[in-house]
């Protein structure tokens, strides 16, 4: 069975950093591009970053870029995603998603139940 579970969330001023981790079991981690998206409270799911099977080919969404850092440890079977800079309208859940191919939709990918992140002073 397919597990992703993330943690790392909470309540950050604007300007501060968390780092989000996702542990992932019931799958061969090394094998699948990963990623993060997120849901802002009455919106819907924004994808966030993307990284390659092997860590080597990351993209980013015009909002974090230069903010935020995707990152995989493949012998440990854990996504990163270091946040600096945080706004407040990164306020929302994150969540990791295994995705099929690099180039997948990962809106529509699984993905686990998610980490609260409060961007607020």
């Amino acid at each position: 069975e397919v597990q992703l579970v993330e943690s790392g969330g909470g309540l950050v001023q604007p300007g501060g950093s968390l780092r989000l981790s996702c542990a992932a079991s019931g799958f061969t981690f090394k094998d699948y591009p990963m990623s993060w998206v997120r849901q802002a409270p009455g919106k819907g799911l924004e994808w966030v970053s993307i990284i390659s099977s092997g860590g080597h080919r990351t993209r980013y969404a015009d909002s974090v870029k230069g903010r935020f850092t995707i990152s995989r440890d493949n012998a440990k079977n854990t996504l990163h995603l270091q946040m600096n800079s945080l706004k407040p309208d990164g306020t929302a859940v994150y969540y990791c998603a295994k995705l099929e191919n690099y180039y997948s939709d990962p809106s529509r990918a699984y993905r686990g139940q998610g980490t609260q992140v409060t961007v607020s002073s």
